[in-house]
C-alpha cells in the first residue's frame, strides 16, 4: 500500500517536472522573442504546477513518516532527502526498490534539466541587463548609471520595467 502511494506520488512529481521543463523552454522563447503576453501566461502555468508539486511533496513526506514508523527505524535524522529516500526504500523487496529508485533518479534528472534551463534564461537576462547598462552609461554619462522614476525618484539598478524613448 505505501509502496503504491509512494510510486504514484513520484510518478506524478516526475510528470509535473517534465511539464515544467517544457513550460520553461516556452518562457525562454517568449523572453527572447519579447512575447510578454505569452510570458505572463507561462508564469501562471508555472505557479499552478508549483502548487501541485508542493502538495505532492507534503504527501510524500507523510508517506515517509508513516513508513518510518512502520519499520520502527528513525530516519528523520537523515538530513539529505535523497539519503532518507534510499534508507526507506532499502526495506522494500528488490523489484519494488528498483522501480522506485528508477523513478526517483528520473525525477532528479528532470529537476537537473529544469535547473539548467533556469540558469540559461538567467544568464541571457543578466547579459541583456549588462548590455543595457553599458549602453545607458555611454549614452547618458551625466546620469552615471542612475535610474529615475517618472516622478523623479531614484531607482535601483534593477531594470525589470523600463521605458525607453525612441528618440534620443
Amino acid at each position: 500500500m505505501i509502496y503504491e502511494k509512494c510510486r504514484d506520488i513520484l510518478v506524478r512529481e516526475c510528470e509535473l517536472v517534465q511539464e515544467t521543463v517544457v513550460i520553461q523552454e516556452k518562457i525562454r522563447f517568449a523572453v527572447i522573442n519579447r512575447e510578454w503576453t505569452d510570458f505572463e501566461d507561462h508564469l501562471k502555468s508555472m505557479n499552478i504546477i508549483e502548487n501541485k508539486l508542493v502538495g505532492l511533496e507534503q504527501e510524500r513526506e507523510e508517506i515517509f513518516s508513516v513508513f518510518d514508523s512502520l519499520v520502527r527505524k528513525n530516519t528523520t535524522d537523515v538530513s539529505d532527502a535523497g539519503n532518507r529516500f534510499y534508507s526507506i526504500v532499502s526495506h522494500l523487496p528488490d523489484n519494488q526498490r528498483n522501480e522506485l529508485t528508477t523513478i526517483y533518479r528520473s525525477l532528479k534528472l528532470e529537476s537537473l534539466k529544469l535547473r539548467l534551463a533556469n540558469e540559461s534564461v538567467m544568464t541571457y537576462l543578466d547579459g541583456l541587463k549588462s548590455t543595457f547598462k553599458e549602453i545607458f552609461d555611454i549614452a547618458f554619462p551625466d546620469r552615471a548609471g542612475k535610474m529615475y522614476s517618472p516622478q523623479g525618484v531614484h531607482l535601483s539598478q534593477d531594470m525589470r520595467s523600463m521605458v525607453v524613448n525612441q528618440s534620443f
